[in-house]
């Protein structure tokens, strides 16, 4: 896919509800740009599937879509072979709605775990902020260190355009011995805003993360989270602050599934490239 046809695959998404942020585009293709591919008939695009590969041995699979007007016609399993094929990786996860999980499953992926969409209009949560600040370059390490272990294999070039796209907020948490303990970022969507990532070492210091970046999201703001099911403590705190679990996807991998700490785990960065 060129840049402009990533673009009109997130165009897509839109239609179908799942509420892109504002720089996806941009950010999806700059992280892997042979990882997405396009079925065309007479020129025009009518399916579309990213297969995003940080690593050489850990891919992801997302935006997987065929054109309303042309489903049922075998585009998309084609195009969904051609993919696995052509960026082929020892373990592949994704994010996929629960009814497909049967048609997932045949490809010879395992379900490891739901997660769960939490939306609604937030209220600031009850509690100082108090060592929490906004993320800067030296940063860098510590926050590598944690999200390779949220994710499951290392993407440092991501996570530093993630961070600092535009209107995107990056902020983290401090321990006593001023060391990160975790990292959340306010993602601007097509409606409201998603905090994706929030990452964090203790409930705690989830729970001070949220409420400032809830805090930059502004009053009366749709805020939504994509959150791991097993994380009792993350379902605790969404709830706390005012949101409804509306939406739930299938986290499912083909190949040896990553040893991911959950409990880590209070807001995933994209449904799309995990």
């Amino acid at each position: 896919m060129t840049a402009a046809e990533v673009a009109l695959a997130i165009d897509w998404a839109a239609a179908e509800g799942w509420n892109p942020g504002l720089s996806d585009a941009d950010l999806f293709h700059r992280a892997d740009p042979e990882g997405f591919f396009v079925a065309l008939e007479a020129g025009e695009p009518v399916g579309a599937v990213s297969l995003v590969r940080p690593t050489a041995d850990f891919a992801f699979l997302g935006l997987y879509m065929v054109r309303p007007d042309r489903r049922g016609q075998g585009i998309g399993s084609r195009l969904w072979n051609a993919a696995l094929e052509a960026r082929a990786a020892r373990t592949v996860g994704l994010d996929g709605v629960v009814e497909r999980q049967a048609d997932y499953r045949r490809s010879g992926f395992a379900l490891v775990h739901r997660n769960i969409r939490y939306s609604g209009i937030a209220s600031v949560l009850d509690g100082p902020v108090a060592g929490v600040r906004t993320v800067e370059p030296g940063d860098m390490a510590a926050l590598d260190r944690i999200d390779t272990a949220c994710f499951g294999a290392a993407r440092p070039a991501f996570l530093r355009s993630w961070l600092t796209a535009p209107g995107h907020v990056a902020l983290l948490s401090e321990g006593e011995d001023g060391q990160p303990t975790g990292f959340g970022v306010l993602r601007p969507c097509r409606t409201g805003f998603k905090i994706a990532p929030l990452f964090a070492e203790t409930p705690e210091a989830a729970g001070r993360l949220l409420a400032a970046l809830v805090a930059k999201a502004g009053i009366g703001e749709v805020v939504m989270i994509d959150l791991p099911e097993p994380n009792v403590a993350a379902r605790a705190l969404a709830e706390a602050a005012g949101l409804s679990p509306v939406f739930e996807t299938a986290r499912m991998y083909r190949g040896p599934a990553p040893a991911l700490p959950l409990d880590w785990i209070f807001g995933l960065t994209s449904f799309e490239l995990g």
